[in-house]
């Protein structure tokens, strides 16, 4: 097989499971690609509410024998919901274009304290589809007899991969399927919650009385603070209901304009429904004694107990779909991380603290190496935890409250620095200040409580990581250095010799040499006019004397995660591009050389050049192409992995098309 048939058979496998290359051409690109409230609420929204399926049944296991006192931590959790759900509508308010805990520390804090934040997301989002799809195995796996149960790890491991391949499509493609079951899940869980308190509407008496006789033993037994401390550890314990709120600030790019208005209808309808069904369920546990069985979910068992008079024909199905539903939630809620995740990994390598790789976008205008790095991350999670959702969670609520608390203390020195040009900044930091004092309760207290179970390990991981973006981090600083070194050296020469080209010593302007065919074209690579383009053309005229009389430069223009944020964004780098490339045109063009440029837009700069290099050919067939590599002091494989080798990729590409091209080293010293 050709390389040319092996390239265009791989070209159709890709087509088929991930769907084929966007046009950024395309001005509904941006519209077609972008979600509702409604489609967010159900992509974004889900790893909230899907919560409800391990949250709540947490925190009133918890509670052991003293389940009454689950009102008021119910009560409790819905207050927590609406309060941090509105203090991240401030914070939607004041990033219109993107406030995840990420951008709001690194804006209002430091860039450190942003990358710890930022480091914290990105385990939270590896765990986010980790946890959501192992709870999601539980609940569906309640259904079949505990002899199938060796057959969960498996099951789980096969739905991230399926997720995985889901995501390279697109964003809306992995939502717009799971909405008929998510409308499903919602419908047939309010029906569980009303069915519960219709059913026991007649005894609300009974169960007052029962409340308060179950208060006055439990502060009898434990007293006062004793009893308080059960409820705050049952709280603590349900910190996994509100992980998903700060999923929708993250992900105000990827939504319908105008953002914040979409953003926070979003977080209006998670909100209540979230609300609604946490609430709801804690309740109904409480009507119908609920108590955990081996092998089931606390859900699972609800549903069983509240179908326990019904007709096998009708319970069997119902607790089956209901189950089933639940399933596919969890599993949409994984999405979350697929979402957030890429897009807060793309973020950090726009800033440097991780690979420049993370912020590339694939064809299908997804951050194809950030899905595939948490889909990875989650697999090996979800193997070494052995689908345990009960070690997951600890993991889980952690990191998460990692970021809401840095996210909060945040905005809380935002609105006192702000406070004499902002009117309302007392109820705004009042606001932010409760969700403060909220999730740092939490925080402490799941690590203190889960220190030893499993707390310690989140808590080594996230380290670790803040401890390689440091690193990364120095090393980027430490480059940034030379390549203003290189730039340095040059560009000032350069620039300054523009206006003296343009005319002869006479005074007269120059006439701009014309093409001839019969003299040799060197087609220089280059990223933008800067030290590394003018020291590879200088060194093709150094290296080859006299041998090139026409200088052609072609430019690549990469979308990233970073400007695929509109059309406008897009008519923008093209415009730029176009301008940094002709400053070689003019250059070359009145040093008496004749010259051309060709530009493309896209987010594969092999893919890019290897189409515009057909196109230079076939205009200038006697031609060699060049390009500039840097040559660090020090060539390690951790340099390769943080810088992209595209001129090597270039130029294999450029080979098997028949074309001859030839590497440049441009070296730089401290």
């Amino acid at each position: 097989m050709s390389t040319t048939d092996h390239q265009s058979l791989l070209k159709k496998s890709k087509n088929l499971l991930i769907g084929a290359s966007r046009n950024l051409n395309d001005p509904q690109v941006f519209h077609k690609l972008s979600l509702t409230a409604f489609l967010a609420w159900v992509g974004l929204g889900t790893d909230g509410l899907s919560s409800s399926c391990y949250g709540p049944a947490e925190a009133f296991l918890t509670l052991g024998q003293h389940h009454f006192l689950s009102l008021f931590v119910a009560l409790l959790s819905g207050i927590t919901i609406f309060i941090i759900s509105i203090s991240y509508s401030q914070i939607i308010e004041l990033f219109p274009s993107g406030g995840g805990g990420y951008l709001v520390a690194s804006k209002l804090l430091s860039p450190k304290v942003g990358m710890i934040s930022g480091s914290a997301l990105l385990i939270d989002y590896v765990l986010t589809i980790t946890l959501s799809v192992a709870s999601g195995t539980d609940a569906l796996f309640s259904f079949f007899p505990i002899v199938y149960h060796q057959f969960k790890l498996d099951f789980a491991i096969f739905g991230v991969i399926v997720l995985i391949f889901m995501n390279l499509r697109g964003v809306k493609e992995s939502v717009m399927p799971l909405v008929p079951i998510f409308l499903l899940f919602i419908a047939l869980h309010a029906f569980v919650i009303f069915y519960a308190l219709f059913t026991h509407l007649f005894n609300a008496s009974q169960i007052v009385a029962a409340t308060s006789a179950d208060l006055s033993a439990t502060r009898s037994q434990l007293g006062f603070v004793g009893m308080m401390l059960i409820i705050i550890k049952a709280y603590t314990m349900g910190a996994g209901t509100y992980t998903g709120i700060e999923a929708v600030s993250n992900g105000l790019p990827i939504l319908r304009d105008p953002k914040v208005h979409t953003a926070k209808n979003t977080m209006k309808l998670m909100a209540s429904s979230l609300t609604f069904m946490v609430v709801g369920l804690m309740i109904a546990y409480l009507l119908y004694s609920v108590t955990f069985q081996p092998g089931k979910t606390l859900n699972a068992v609800l549903f069983e107990n509240i179908t326990h008079s019904w007709s096998p024909t009708i319970s069997f199905p119902f607790i089956f779909i209901l189950l089933l539903s639940e399933a596919v939630i969890l599993f949409v809620a994984a999405q979350t991380g697929f979402l957030d995740g890429p897009r807060v990994l793309a973020n950090m390598a726009a800033d440097r603290w991780l690979p420049s790789r993370f912020a590339i976008l694939s064809d299908r205008l997804v951050t194809q190496n950030g899905i595939l790095l948490m889909g990875v991350a989650a697999l090996v999670t979800m193997i070494l935890a052995k689908g345990s959702v009960q070690l997951l969670i600890v993991l889980y609520s952690i990191n998460v409250f990692i970021t809401f608390f840095l996210s909060q203390l945040g905005m809380v020195k935002h609105w006192w620095n702000v406070r004499k040009e902002e009117k309302k900044w007392k109820g705004k930091i009042s606001i932010n200040g409760i969700g403060l004092a909220l999730t740092s309760l939490i925080l402490i207290s799941v690590v203190a409580i889960k220190f030893f179970e499993g707390g310690w390990i989140t808590l080594v991981v996230t380290g670790s990581v803040v401890a390689l973006a440091l690193l990364i981090k120095k090393h980027y600083n430490s480059v940034h250095v030379l390549i203003q070194k290189l730039d340095s050296d040059i560009i000032p020469a350069i620039s300054s010799s523009f206006y003296y080209l343009h005319q002869d010593q006479e005074g007269n302007a120059i006439e701009k040499p014309v093409y001839k065919p019969e003299n040799k074209t060197a087609v220089v690579l280059v990223n933008g006019f800067n030290g590394l383009g003018v020291h590879t053309l200088l060194s093709v005229i150094k290296t080859f004397p006299g041998i090139f009389k026409n200088f052609v430069f072609v430019q690549a223009g990469v979308v990233d995660a970073g400007g695929f944020k509109g059309s406008a964004e897009i008519v923008k780098l093209e415009e730029f591009v176009k301008k940094e490339i002709d400053q070689y045109v003019e250059f070359m063009q009145h040093s008496g050389y004749y010259a051309d440029s060709f530009t493309s837009l896209g987010t594969d700069i092999v893919d890019q050049i290897t189409e515009m290099s057909d196109k230079v050919f076939e205009k200038y067939p006697n031609s060699v192409f060049f390009g500039g590599q840097l040559v660090f002091p020090n060539e390690t494989f951790y340099t390769k992995l943080l810088h992209n080798q595209i001129v090597f990729s270039v130029q294999r590409r450029l080979y098997h098309e028949g074309y001859p091209f030839v590497i440049l080293p441009i070296r730089v010293t401290y």
